[in-house]
């Protein structure tokens, strides 16, 4: 075993060693020599069986190379427009062949000329063949990707019941497509870099020139090259390297899949960033009440989602309090409770062998159990799963004696209320806080409570999203942005971007648009 060891280590020199080489390779530039540089990139591209290294003469007589990858590359488009005009076409004698004479005689639109090294390995790895040709210090790269790609689909996480039904998918260029689409402004700004030693992922940042504040896009601008990472495989990556607050439970990140919620903040001044191989965009600055506004929340009509959006609230403090108020009044302040009501619960819990505590830590912890199964399995089991689980479980508990009918009417009726947040993500945040309320409700009751929530509301009063305040506009308050936090005015009264973008375009409509028959002519 030690001498196994011991060749292991051994041998692990030498790959090392491959590796290092192939990193200063790749900021080399390319030589005269062909046969030099044809070798370097068989050497670079070594076990890779899904590289094709193509080679043929043009004219009869200069030795040409195509590299590309198996599956990334269009082969059709490669044979069509590159390989079988190059190995037909005839020297023109008053202009002598070369590289610059090739890219002109070629009908691709796309085609770029790069000189170092580790360009061609990016354009070899993001599916675009490289032309090498013999005697020239440069190569070319044709754009002739091609991979495949789900459709468009509506996102299973965001259904609407009114508003638009595409959602992004795994394409960079898809999702900045479906962008360009509503926002057809050139004021629309998107700046691409890669990120990533390894994984080569491109990621771009999307704001609109004239509305988005400037310092906001050199900070995130700068928060993205700063990234060392060996692979980027999904935004979540990307949003814990460049957050505010590490530490927090809270996203400040607004996680979407839908154009039209990216568009919208654009147009409010927001900036998001796309990730390629990733539906989901990232958002910011966000606040508090942004997670808690639905893409329908502007596509019904106002009066009825205002009303939804209090719904919101108070289902969400519910979420948040329902159980730890439990616990704290029938532990501590019975004396809350109407005569009537405490006899019912005593009698219900009469034969429960467990304090109030241990009750709604079990039932909490098989909730949560049931709902992360239900995301595990497959859709067509999965809702069924988790709605039969908790009704056999919730009943078989009771008749068991384990816990009371009240405590589960408390944990159902505290999932519905997490069922109303919007976010999913954000969603997460207010459960897991649920437990530590519970814990101090039960050693300190309703004064415990208290000081759980006074303890989140100083944590939420001091942070950040991207500079912008977490609970803003409450605090600090702006009354006049209240009019999409507390209600959902009607559009002819959204006339004002939201706070944190005051020293920019502030303005998104003209003023005094309020719609009726005897205002039609109203200036």
């Amino acid at each position: 075993m030690i001498r196994n060891s011991k060749k292991l280590l051994k041998n692990k020199g030498p790959k090392q060693q491959s590796v290092t080489d192939q990193n200063t390779k790749s900021r080399e530039t390319l030589q005269k020599d062909f046969q030099q540089n044809v070798n370097m990139f068989r050497s670079i591209y070594l076990d890779c069986s899904d590289v094709i290294f193509r080679s043929f003469r043009i004219f009869g007589q200069m030795d040409a190379m195509i590299i590309y990858i198996e599956g990334l590359t269009d082969t059709d488009l490669l044979d069509w427009n590159v390989l079988s005009p190059l190995m037909k076409m005839e020297a023109d004698e008053a202009e002598p062949p070369g590289i610059d004479w090739i890219k002109n005689h070629l009908s691709i639109s796309d085609t770029k000329k790069v000189n170092l090294v580790a360009d061609c390995i990016e354009s070899i790895s993001a599916g675009r063949p490289i032309l090498l040709l013999e005697g020239e210090l440069y190569a070319l790269s044709f754009g002739l990707t091609k991979f495949e790609k789900r459709s468009i689909d509506e996102p299973e996480a965001e259904k609407v019941i009114r508003g638009p039904r595409g959602g992004f998918i795994e394409s960079l260029q898809v999702n900045t497509s479906l962008l360009r689409r509503i926002i057809k402004s050139p004021a629309m700004k998107i700046k691409t870099m890669t990120i990533g030693e390894y994984s080569k992922t491109s990621v771009s940042l999307i704001y609109i020139e004239g509305i988005v504040s400037p310092p906001l896009i050199e900070e995130m601008e700068s928060r993205l090259k700063r990234i060392k990472i060996d692979g980027v495989l999904e935004s979540e990556y990307i949003e814990e390297m460049i957050e505010d607050n590490p530490y927090s439970p809270f996203p400040q990140f607004l996680s979407t899949e839908r154009p039209d919620v990216v568009s919208a903040s654009l147009l409010e001044g927001r900036a998001a960033i796309l990730t390629d191989g990733t539906p989901f965009a990232l958002i910011a600055p966000v606040s508090f009440f942004t997670m808690l506004q639905a893409p329908d929340d502007y596509y019904d009509r106002y009066i009825i989602r205002t009303l939804i959006r209090w719904l919101r609230f108070v289902f969400l403090f519910a979420a948040l309090v329902f159980p730890a108020l439990y616990v704290a009044i029938t532990t501590f302040h019975q004396e809350m409770i109407p005569d009537a009501l405490l006899i019912s619960i005593a009698a219900a819990r009469e034969n429960v062998p467990f304090p109030a505590f241990v009750e709604v830590l079990l039932m909490e912890l098989m909730l949560e159990a049931l709902r992360e199964a239900g995301v595990r399995l497959p859709n067509q089991v999965g809702s069924a799963v988790s709605i039969v689980g908790a009704l056999v479980i919730g009943q078989a508990s009771v008749q068991a004696g384990l816990v009371s009918a009240p405590m589960v009417i408390v944990v159902a009726t505290t999932g519905i209320a997490s069922f109303m947040i919007p976010r999913y993500m954000f969603g997460y945040s207010i459960r897991m806080l649920r437990f530590p309320l519970i814990i101090l409700a039960s050693v300190s009751g309703l004064l415990g409570i208290m000081l759980g929530i006074l303890a989140i509301v100083i944590h939420l009063s001091g942070l950040r999203s991207f500079g912008a305040p977490y609970l803003g506009p409450l605090a600090p308050l702006k009354t006049s942005d209240l009019k999409d936090v507390l209600w959902r005015a009607p559009m002819w009264k959204m006339d004002t971007r939201p706070h944190f973008n005051k020293e920019t375009n502030i303005n998104r409509q003209a003023p005094h648009q309020e719609p009726g028959p005897e205002r039609g002519g109203r200036d």
